[in-house]
């Protein structure tokens, strides 16, 4: 609840830092390279990315936790004459989510998590994400024994996410001051 208030906030006072407007050319090269289907935007905030994939021939479900974002995104939709399902909904349930997506995308939501949370999170993934299904992520990165309030390291991330997924590649980048990585990542077979 705090949480979601939170996201509120920042979004009413246009304070969101992460909500650039622009889809990164990881996404842009993914969907060139892939064939259309079914997509989930994990945190898709005002709806950015989620209309940039809608354009590329997907059908694309965007979920954010906060209330503001998702009014704002089906309006963008709306102005670009897109029909996109966004739904305020909260990435560690995904309770009215029930797939199959081909693809998924998360663009730093998933760092931001506490520990349960990205539990929830990968389990969910994992239910709504077909086998074979792409899974693109853009997290923060922590350095291997340092303690962070936000960011995995490395072997974080593969603990977390290999029981289901394979991770196909890892691109190493920074962000401002902060260590930052795509991961493109296969969910395995049942």
């Amino acid at each position: 609840m705090i949480r979601r208030l939170l996201f509120e906030l920042r979004y009413l006072r246009k304070k969101t830092p992460w909500d650039t407007g622009i889809s990164p050319p990881e996404l842009l090269k993914f969907l060139a390279e892939s064939s259309p289907g079914h997509a989930l935007d994990l945190g898709c905030g005002t709806g950015t990315n989620a209309i940039t994939i809608t354009k590329h021939g997907w059908h694309v479900v965007g979920v954010d936790l906060s209330a503001l974002a998702i009014r704002t995104a089906r309006r963008n939709a709306h102005q670009a004459g897109l029909e996109i399902d966004f739904r305020q909904e909260d990435v560690t349930r995904l309770a009215s989510i029930k797939g199959p997506f081909d693809f998924a995308l998360d663009l730093g939501c998933f760092h931001s998590l506490s520990g349960a949370g990205q539990q929830n999170y990968i389990q969910n993934l994992t239910r709504v994400l077909k086998p074979g299904g792409t899974y693109l992520t853009y997290t923060w990165l922590a350095g291997e024994g340092v303690s962070s309030s936000i960011g995995l390291t490395e072997s974080d991330m593969s603990t977390l996410f290999e029981p289901s997924f394979e991770i196909r590649s890892f691109i190493r980048g920074t962000e401002g001051h902060r260590t930052s990585a795509w991961y493109q990542m296969i969910r395995k077979p049942e």
